[in-house]
């Protein structure tokens, strides 16, 4: 079978298309056959060996996220079925509960081998079924980003109707978190540089929009829009608009820590989250069961994730993609089709 992998040395420019031999089930696992993938920020960091000890060792398949039909199962497998639409979950050991230490050494595409491959050997324990009205592309989406936005703003966030939540960016945590929040009943604030994309995040569900590159004080202006502070922040930038969104918060509000996009490090002023009685909760993706929870959700209401179809690239080309993910000019999410798809 094909796999694109990261060999010799690692970078973007060590991808490399390999073979490998066909994957055989034992009993209680399964074979897919992937058909999509979609990129994470993760997986640009991963690729350079970012995360230390974590990244594994090469050659490595890349990439966490990933769709793909059931194409053999061995003995005992009762989970899923041949033809199953499924998603592998992101920490293969992470089923339920809160994140553990352990749950580090089950993540795909580093330390463990990734979704661009033509076909993957599973546990049957690791993989969901995909919600029954989604495409395979719109599926592949869903294992990081949706599962983190669905755990910062349900599962840890307990977001009700009437609470207002602010979103940074048009990324595809910030627009899956829109999304739940909407489901949810919130008021939402969008924030982005582009007007373009702004749009975009109205016709998905943003009440108010704010241009951060106009309007730099924006947790100043969110809290005038609302005439009040932010319940729950979905925090992508880290060190570089931590100060912002204390600014929108409320007394007594969260913070959802996801990314670090506009860097690790920065001066915070600590004050404000005890004066202030702020929660500021770091999120690191979600069990199966809250995977599983997401997706009865989204087929209820019909969900789908905004995938940037315009940025769409085939498996061979997943370096070139991971490339220009920096950039940020796509919308939501970032998916590739797999050989023969």
């Amino acid at each position: 079978m094909r796999v694109m992998q990261i060999e010799g040395d690692w970078g973007l420019d060590n991808i490399r298309l390999a073979e490998r031999p066909d994957p055989v089930p034992g009993p209680g696992e399964i074979v897919v056959r992937m058909q999509a993938v979609s990129i994470n920020y993760r997986d640009t960091v991963m690729v350079n060996r970012g995360y230390g000890r974590r990244s594994g060792e090469l050659p490595l398949v890349p990439l966490s996220d990933g769709a793909g039909t059931v194409e053999a199962v061995g003995e005992g497998v009762g989970r899923v079925a041949l033809g199953d639409l499924v998603c592998p979950i992101f920490g293969q050991n992470w089923i339920d509960g809160t994140f553990r230490e352990e749950c580090w050494g089950g993540t795909l595409g580093g330390p463990n081998d990734g979704t661009v491959q033509e076909k993957m050997l599973l546990p049957e324990t690791g993989v969901v079924k995909a919600p029954a009205h989604m495409t395979a592309v719109e599926a592949a989406a869903l294992p990081c980003a949706a599962v983190t936005a669905w755990n910062a703003v349900v599962e840890q966030g307990q977001v009700r109707a009437g609470d207002a939540v602010l979103v940074q960016g048009t990324g595809g945590v910030s627009l899956f978190a829109l999304q739940f929040a909407r489901m949810h009943g919130a008021e939402i604030v969008a924030t982005s540089s582009s007007d373009g994309k702004l749009d975009k995040a109205k016709a998905l569900g943003a009440d108010h929009l704010i241009n951060y590159r106009e309007t730099p004080d924006w947790g100043k202006a969110a809290r005038g829009m609302l005439g009040r502070g932010v319940d729950h922040i979905v925090e992508v930038g880290g060190g570089g608009t931590l100060e912002q969104s204390l600014r929108a918060v409320r007394p007594g509000g969260t913070i959802s820590l996801i990314g670090v996009l506009a860097g690790a490090a920065g001066t915070l002023n600590l004050g404000p989250v005890v004066t202030q009685n702020v929660r500021l909760q770091g999120v690191t993706v979600g069990s199966r069961t809250m995977f599983e929870a997401m997706n009865r959700a989204m087929t209820r209401f019909g969900t789908r994730p905004a995938v940037d179809d315009a940025h769409r690239f085939a498996f061979e080309d997943v370096a070139e993609a991971l490339r220009a993910f920096p950039e940020g000019r796509h919308f939501g999410k970032v998916c590739g089709v797999g050989w023969g798809a």
